[in-house]
């Protein structure tokens, strides 16, 4: 069995664990907890077992929580990309079956708990654990505070969720948390090490359905009735042109301060088609912090106009971002119609392929396919802003007349 007397030798143990794909290495920014949401097969679990067993190498206390223990055992230890399978054979940590944990020769411990039993969670502590399927279990909001109450040892307990996304409220507020930093990977991320049909055959199968964009894209995907589609999104992925017409950032300025997020998108047009060219939304900046934000965009991408919404505060949107020295004009717009309707024209225009995504932007095209769907629990401030700046640069918004929804 491995056997680390030194940090020093932890650090050359857990060296080859370290040669794997960027997307499954732990963000590079502080965090306490990590939430890896990705398709099937995007190499959440190899790198889960990877970050536990360099927590095991240090000697940490461990908890490993999966939907049932069944799960536990077969995928997150004894799995092709589980614990055991990173070290060689006669040096793997050892399953104690009637313990319910995984034993490491330095003595680290990692135990086993089922998400079906949140209970069982009540007592032990740990310095580090790992929950994967989150949105499997059965109570995840439950059972995850649960587990948060065990995080009580060393200096610094931090915890890893690895799971292909849901529409549930739980994950939503994951998500949202302080301190909670995101990978976001879908299948093909992992392509080398998966079967070479693998992929094409389900994209042949599913290709541009809503189960894609959550089993393969890693996209959480909301209920039926929503404007966007996820065929049509999909699809609107390309580069952008040399040159635009015109370039403007949208803003979508959030009621209050510690609120909901700042909205800034910013949008190109170019030969009768619209360019999505970066989303810069942010959460808990101050009205300068997030004007300054969206005037940074602006310089960036030479920007003809900043479009931002007027109702919440016309006055101070105006002030702030004129204070922040803006390169361009300043536009503000009203809403004078519910988000569907001020969105569904520019859901026609995804549908015909006049919208184009120049990179992945999985956050906002959550928020397109929520809207309308009535499932959505925040403001889709991504989405408001989008809808503005494809609205402003396609459909003259102020330059034509209003649209009438019958």
């Amino acid at each position: 069995m491995l056997q680390f007397a030194t940090p020093m030798e932890a650090e050359r143990a857990v060296a080859a664990w370290r040669h794997r794909a960027d997307h499954q290495h732990p963000p590079d920014n502080p965090w306490t907890t990590w939430l890896f949401l990705g398709g099937r097969g995007a190499g959440k679990t190899f790198a889960g077992a990877a970050w536990i067993a360099e927590q095991a190498a240090l000697g940490a206390n461990l908890a490993l929580v999966g939907p049932t223990f069944h799960d536990v055992r077969e995928v997150m230890i004894e799995g092709p990309s589980g614990i055991r399978s990173l070290y060689p054979a006669g040096q793997r940590p050892k399953w104690q079956a009637s313990r319910r944990r995984l034993e490491f020769g330095n003595g680290a411990v990692a135990q086993a708990f089922s998400a079906e039993d949140p209970d069982s969670l009540r007592g032990p502590q740990f310095h580090a654990a790992w929950a994967d399927e989150f949105c499997a279990w059965p109570r995840p909001a439950e059972t995850l505070a649960m587990l948060r109450f065990g995080l009580r040892l060393g200096t610094d307990p931090r915890l890893v969720v690895t799971t292909t996304p849901r529409p549930i409220r739980a994950l939503r507020n994951l998500i949202a948390e302080p301190g909670a930093a995101q990978t976001r990977a879908p299948t093909r991320a992992n392509a080398d090490h998966l079967a070479p049909a693998f992929l094409s055959t389900l994209q042949g199968l599913y290709g541009g359905t809503r189960l894609a964009a959550q089993e393969l894209d890693g996209l959480i995907v909301e209920g039926e009735g929503g404007l966007f589609r996820a065929e049509d999104l999909a699809r609107c992925r390309g580069a952008p042109p040399a040159r635009f017409e015109r370039v403007v950032v949208a803003v979508d300025p959030p009621a209050t301060a510690g609120g909901d997020a700042c909205g800034i998108v910013v949008c190109g047009r170019f030969d009768g088609r619209a360019y999505v060219l970066e989303d810069r939304t942010a959460r808990g900046l101050s009205p300068n912090g997030w004007a300054r934000r969206a005037v940074e965009a602006a310089v960036r991408w030479s920007a003809a106009a900043l479009v931002a919404e007027a109702n919440q505060g016309g006055d101070m949107v105006r002030s702030v971002l004129a204070q922040a020295a803006p390169p361009c004009a300043v536009k503000l717009v009203k809403a004078s119609v519910g988000k569907r309707a001020r969105a569904e024209p520019v859901a026609a225009l995804y549908e015909q392929g006049r919208v184009i995504h120049c990179g992945a932007f999985p956050a906002l095209e959550e928020e397109l396919m929520a809207l309308g769907s009535g499932d959505l629990d925040h403001s889709p401030d991504r989405a408001d802003a989008l809808v503005w700046a494809v609205s402003e640069l396609m459909l003259g918004v102020g330059k034509r007349p209003r649209l009438s929804v019958l």
